[in-house]
């Protein structure tokens, strides 16, 4: 039996924890009538996606060209009612307060626009498989240690990273808060490669291992682009206003321009530029451009001979 001491620290607490001063900027007013975003929901919205992109690799593996149209039907029917659920969702969290109608209503506008914007997504889904399509190809290409393409897709994590990536990016671009963020999150805590959805990655692009990946959310990254593990896309400073808090939405980010390598843990930091068919050695740090084609490594101290790099061939 509780003591009447416990009990009174029990209700203190309670008291304490739900103090509006100590809530400030924790806690999320939940209005009655509209949708808060589900992680269970957004987690099928990924399994759907990659079934849909890569059919037999995730999903059901009896599909076969037969059933195929079958198999993608229902999963873009699923995939379309989950989308226009989850994207109301993000659209009610960024707007909350501005109106105090429920969403749930078709008429509403913002049931309009999610319908609108998850019809759009589903259109875009040939061209993200197309550009994953080359990421495979990319990693395949560039990792002597895989046998088949479907090594790649079914065990590299940079294609689980990417699949979010590139569906995230795409909602980004129509829009949609908060959503693209947890999606790339949620192959950052999958894969521990964490890519911001506002990047702009080009095609043919590969991560060998990824673990500790990291690309900030203004890096622009050409074609044929290839990272190793720990790689660090990010910010060199950033600038403040006037209070003391950074400035959101300026480029602070580095450009990779086409066929760039860049080997384990090296950390480039700032808006600068990486110049076409450059190659980054293990372990560098670099803060200021640099040309096309430049060979940017430690030596080897044990024996003086200069490091070798392949332009991307698998370590």
């Amino acid at each position: 039996m509780n003591t009447p001491g416990f009990s009174n620290l029990l209700t203190q607490t309670v008291d304490k924890l739900s103090e509006r001063e100590s809530l400030k900027g924790l806690f999320h007013q939940h209005k009655d009538g509209n949708p808060l975003p589900s992680s269970k929901a957004l987690e099928e919205i990924v399994e759907l996606t990659r079934a849909i992109i890569f059919p037999g690799f995730f999903g059901k593996s009896s599909v076969s060209m037969r059933t195929m149209r079958y198999h993608i039907g229902v999963n873009i029917e699923r995939l379309n009612k989950l989308l226009v659920d989850q994207i109301l969702a993000g659209l009610c969290f960024a707007e909350q307060g501005q109106d105090d109608d429920p969403v749930f209503s078709g008429e509403h506008p913002a049931m309009q626009k999610a319908q609108q914007i998850a019809a759009q997504l589903i259109g875009r889904l040939p061209d993200i498989r197309h550009v994953l399509s080359t990421d495979v190809e990319a990693a395949y290409n560039g990792d002597p240690a895989a046998d088949n393409l479907g090594e790649i897709i079914s065990c590299y994590p940079v294609i689980k990273a990417l699949t979010n990536y590139r569906i995230a990016h795409e909602l980004m671009l129509l829009g949609v808060p908060l959503i693209p963020r947890i999606l790339t999150e949620m192959a950052h805590s999958e894969t521990g490669i964490d890519i911001h959805p506002g990047a702009q990655i080009g095609h043919h692009f590969t991560i060998d291992h990824g673990t500790g990946v990291v690309i900030g959310a203004t890096c622009i990254i050409g074609n044929h682009v290839k990272l190793y593990q720990g790689v660090t896309l990010g910010a060199k400073s950033f600038p403040l206003d006037a209070k003391g808090n950074p400035i959101k939405g300026i480029p602070r980010h580095p450009i990779l321009e086409d066929e760039v390598v860049i080997y384990a843990n090296a950390t480039i930091l700032g808006r600068i530029t990486i110049g076409r068919g450059s190659v980054i050695g293990a372990n560098v740090w670099v803060t200021s451009d640099l040309k096309p084609r430049t060979k940017k490594y430690k030596k080897d101290k044990t024996d003086n001979i200069d490091l070798e790099f392949n332009n991307g061939t698998g370590i």
